[in-house]
């Protein structure tokens, strides 16, 4: 008579499996808290006509100290249009959306405004700014 020598054994053994749960909550849980979509923290104005936009190609930020952030880096006043241009030239019409704290004043508004039309002025484009608002609740 033969006789197989590995026995197969009907219990089946779930600590690897539990392993195997643990690290992918782990690893899903330290990923979520590292994608930040909008890592400066601002208060918007709100606007009662919400439309979207299909895609901006250019995020200017301005938080309640008056500091302006381009595509969430630190930037000066002076460098506004410098660090814009770049981003938006191979852009033939590109949109740059203003992501302004509801307590910045006016001027600093502007003034990424001034920014935006001086690169259009010298790439010769016809890029526009719009303003996020957020939604009256």
């Amino acid at each position: 008579m033969i006789q197989t020598r590995n026995k197969i054994d009907p219990n089946f053994n779930s600590s690897s499996m539990s392993d195997l749960v643990f690290l992918l909550l782990i690893f899903f849980m330290l990923t979520s808290t590292l994608i930040s979509p909008n890592a400066i923290k601002l208060l918007l104005p709100q606007s009662t006509s919400g439309q979207t936009l299909a895609k901006q190609n250019v995020t200017v930020s301005i938080d309640e100290n008056n500091v302006f952030y381009v595509e969430n880096i630190q930037t000066s006043e002076e460098e506004l249009p410098k660090m814009i241009g770049a981003l938006l030239s191979d852009v033939t019409d590109g949109t740059v959306k203003l992501h302004s704290d509801k307590s910045v004043a006016v001027q600093y508004v502007v003034t990424v405004i001034d920014a935006v039309n001086k690169v259009n002025a010298q790439q010769g484009k016809k890029h526009k700014v719009i303003l996020a608002t957020e939604a009256v609740k």
